[in-house]
């Protein structure tokens, strides 16, 4: 059982490169939901700079693990306080987009934790092969790739990008909420490269009825054992506390979640896939890797704000406390 002592043991191996958005988030606390013609009054949290690939990006880095970031910055006013931002979290992308701004979104918050997200896209939608060829391509790498991505207005030229690659990778996939946009020609392509993929309940279920057609109540265990046995990639099943699966060549099981009172779940299955590529980057098995992604989830998850990913001495710190508590 991975303890909060192997945080010692995380040392980078393989290359990482994260491929995605930086843009700025704009949070508010919201009662409940608008509905049509309404209007409600917001709480504003913050303005924070985010994106699934900068919460992985961060999570890697603050967490001692190098990577890659290739998300592009443009020019403009919503650029500007990515910039900033970068500079202060200590994150440098290798990517530079000639033309236009970097997208926001506001971030609804609903008393329970739950959030949900309003967007605007900008160059981190924008991908050409020109932009692609800045980004490093060192062999045995790891490269994360976000659903907002592939299901942009470019997201074929990501996926001809990846098939296109002369030095050997492994791929991490986050569809997230972009799961339903995949048209079934893109998902071929993409789960052709074999990737291992990770998502939470509802993408799961979604997997389970409409990717693997069945019709039987959603069953973790069973979709994680068709997954592997259908299209011979890895897969994690996140499903909050009840902790996580996950299933490969090499094994299947679950691992529990490190359980906390839940304040807030922004970042939080980002924050996850960003500590799983930094076990997979040191060389850990994918049981060791899921087990650090809910213990850095269970710590994001417990702290308010999108930017809450811990480094590793806040983490051990936090980790043991739970584990006396239980």
């Amino acid at each position: 059982m991975l303890t909060p002592d192997d945080l010692n043991r995380l040392q980078a191996r393989l290359p990482v490169c994260v491929i995605g958005a930086a843009v700025v988030d704009v949070i508010a606390d919201a009662y409940s939901l608008p509905h049509r013609g309404s209007d409600i009054e917001l709480h504003q949290q913050g303005v924070n700079v985010g994106g699934c690939a900068l919460n992985v990006a961060i999570a890697l880095h603050r967490l001692g693990i190098p990577a890659f970031n290739a998300l592009p910055l443009g020019n403009g006013t919503w650029a500007s306080i990515v910039r900033q931002k970068l500079k202060e979290y200590g994150i440098e992308s290798v990517l530079e987009a000639p033309k236009g701004d970097n997208g926001w979104c506001l971030a609804l918050v609903e008393p329970d934790g739950e959030r949900t997200f309003l967007s605007v896209s900008g160059v981190e939608n924008l991908w050409d092969a020109e932009l692609l060829r800045a980004v490093p391509q060192p062999k045995d790498r790891w490269i994360y790739l976000s659903g907002y991505q592939l299901t942009s207005k470019s997201g074929n030229v990501l996926i001809d990008w990846l098939e296109q690659q002369e030095q050997s990778y492994q791929l991490l996939v986050d569809f997230g909420p972009r799961l339903a946009d995949i048209g079934d020609a893109q998902f071929d392509r993409i789960m052709g490269r074999k990737p291992l993929i990770t998502v939470n309940r509802q993408e799961a279920e979604l997997l389970w009825r409409e990717r693997l057609n069945q019709a039987e109540p959603f069953d973790a265990r069973q979709l994680m054992a068709q997954w592997q046995s259908q299209f011979g990639g890895a897969i994690v099943v996140r499903l909050d506390s009840e902790g996580a699966g996950f299933a490969d060549a090499h094994a299947q099981g679950w691992v529990p979640a490190l359980v906390t009172k839940v304040v807030d779940t922004i970042g939080a299955g980002d924050s996850h896939a960003g500590a799983l590529l930094a076990g997979l980057a040191s060389g850990w098995s994918l049981a060791e890797s899921v087990a650090l992604g809910n213990a850095v989830a269970s710590y994001v998850v417990s702290q308010r704000g999108g930017d809450c990913a811990p480094d590793r001495d806040a983490l051990q710190t936090y980790w043991r406390q739970k584990i006396t508590q239980q």
